[in-house]
């Protein structure tokens, strides 16, 4: 617990508000974030850090590299440097790769150089509104609407009849779905909420988790296959929503009746570009639109008013984690490339900022060991 408090600290201290030291769900607001990104840069820039922009990593530098990539093998490559686009490379013996879980070109470009990666477990489904007055009611009851309690949030999960978790993720209260592809004709969503918490919907993604034996080619798929399941479905969500990036979305009660809806109800979706109504059940597989179709009404029973027939489903999202990982041993290396850390959420290893801090010590603590020659 004492790193995650150090990080809540780090944050406070590049700008933050101080009530993440003491609330018990720590919001920050996505705005301010930001400003503590650059904040951050400017420290480790007066350390002596140098930041790169534009500057894309393209491969590593890999002594005695290729070995198969097998958790077995037990003779390792050393990485000497990394290689960027521009021509240029930066040698160093020690090398923290702290990726993004959307980082797909490095992951293949890594993969291709033999490091090793395996499958992981992720969760795909869709983004779900409703006003969050509704929510406020719910949990609040007669003290909705209290500003001292601000906006209410929730937590729900659900294990269907076809042996599928659903669970909600990502809880965004007075907050708005946001648009987060990173590839060409492809559709992705994901939610956010600013520090205020007052736009007018509530939104979380409903998921379903998805294990490697899920993917394409199953088990033997191999460590992208995951990318290529997300893939897929983003850019199937590309066609639903009329190939012109806007989203693809539907009732809730038209989703759960299996008829695509014509036109929205109370609740205006947030989503920008704009939503296209649509038939959702052809955006997942089948396993997946048959648990949440199950799941809602007994979210329902939770969260009264939870599948109002007119709350807007909007799909997809696929981006919930990463979906391999890059397997390092207790000492934080690469199981098969010496003196590379992988680090954070794209490696597999968080699943959140604070989380993904948390991993970021760790990591360092352990660079530092190797590098005073203590490390175990």
């Amino acid at each position: 617990m004492h790193l995650g408090r150090k990080v809540l600290e780090e944050f406070v201290k590049a700008g933050a508000p101080a009530e993440i030291l003491y609330v018990a769900k720590p919001h920050i607001g996505t705005f301010r974030l930001v400003g503590m990104v650059e904040n951050m840069r400017r420290e480790i820039q007066a350390l002596g850090g140098e930041i790169r922009f534009q500057q894309r990593v393209t491969g590593l530098d890999i002594e005695n590299g290729g070995q198969k990539n097998s958790k077995n093998d037990t003779v390792r490559g050393r990485v000497r440097g990394v290689r960027l686009a521009s021509g240029e490379e930066i040698r160093s013996d020690h090398i923290v790769l702290a990726l993004g879980h959307s980082a797909r070109d490095t992951f293949a470009a890594l993969y291709a150089q033999g490091v090793f990666m395996e499958a992981k477990p992720f969760s795909i489904g869709f983004r779900i509104e409703h006003p969050q007055s509704l929510i406020d009611r719910a949990r609040f009851g007669a003290n909705a609407g209290n500003p001292l309690l601000g906006a209410a949030d929730y937590k729900l999960v659900y294990h269907a009849s076809n042996g599928r978790s659903v669970y909600s993720f990502c809880m965004c209260p007075g907050g708005t779905v946001v648009a987060a592809t990173s590839e060409a004709d492809c559709v992705v969503t994901n939610g956010m909420s600013q520090y205020s918490r007052n736009e007018r919907n509530a939104n979380a993604g409903i998921v379903v988790g998805i294990t490697p034996g899920d993917f394409p080619g199953g088990a033997a798929g191999g460590p992208l296959a995951g990318i290529g399941l997300q893939r897929a479905l983003e850019a199937r969500a590309f066609e639903l929503g009329g190939g012109t990036y806007e989203a693809p979305g539907q009732l809730v009660g038209d989703f759960i009746a299996g008829r695509a809806s014509a036109g929205l109800g109370s609740v205006t979706p947030s989503y920008k570009p704009g939503v296209r109504l649509t038939d959702l059940s052809a955006a997942l597989p089948d396993y997946a639109i048959a648990a949440i179709r199950e799941a809602l009404p007994a979210f329902d029973r939770q969260i009264k008013g939870f599948a109002m027939p007119d709350a807007v489903l909007t799909g997809v999202e696929t981006r919930t984690s990463s979906p391999l990982r890059i397997t390092r041993g207790d000492d934080c290396q690469s199981l098969n490339v010496r003196g590379l850390y992988p680090a954070g959420e794209g490696a597999g290893y968080a699943g959140g900022i604070l989380s993904a801090g948390v991993d970021g010590i760790k990591v360092a603590e352990a660079v530092a060991l190797e590098m005073l020659g203590t490390a175990r």
